[in-house]
């Protein structure tokens, strides 16, 4: 049984988010990436509550931005899904999840040593050149949950 529900659509806006946000990370850091949108449309707390879509969660806005950067500013979220990165996102909608991005809500590269914490959140790991972090416990246990 998949993490969560989806479609074909789904799976190619999330293959394309992936690369457009860690394609110089790897497949690995591609699925950590991944890994973060399954959470948050598994999460329904904190900033991502009623998010019942993987379009929910890519469009997401939050202080009048969207919530991944490659959605304004990245040209390769415009590109069509390749078959390798699809097949990343249906691995991670399907079942895939590990350290550091296992229970992460949050990821973000400093060009700098990770912080501690992310808006009060605690860091849970460092894939070059990405630091992921994940809520509080207590502050969102779903995400703790979820499959």
């Amino acid at each position: 049984m998949p993490r969560v529900s989806y479609r074909s659509s789904d799976v190619d806006l999330m293959a394309r988010m992936m690369r457009a946000e860690a394609e110089g990370e790897g497949k690995q850091g591609m699925l950590y990436v991944g890994n973060v949108i399954v959470n948050r449309l598994n999460a329904n707390c904190l900033d991502f509550r009623n998010l019942r879509t993987v379009s929910h969660v890519i469009y997401q806005i939050q202080g009048n931005n969207y919530s991944f950067e490659a959605v304004q500013k990245g040209t390769l979220f415009y590109q069509k899904a390749r078959t390798a990165e699809r097949r990343l996102a249906k691995q991670n909608l399907d079942y895939w999840r590990q350290h550091p991005a296992k229970y992460a809500l949050w990821y973000f590269n400093p060009y700098a040593p990770c912080p501690p914490t992310w808006y009060d959140q605690p860091f849970s790991g460092q894939f070059k050149s990405h630091c992921f972090y994940e809520p509080k416990p207590g502050t969102c246990d779903s995400v703790y949950m979820g499959r």
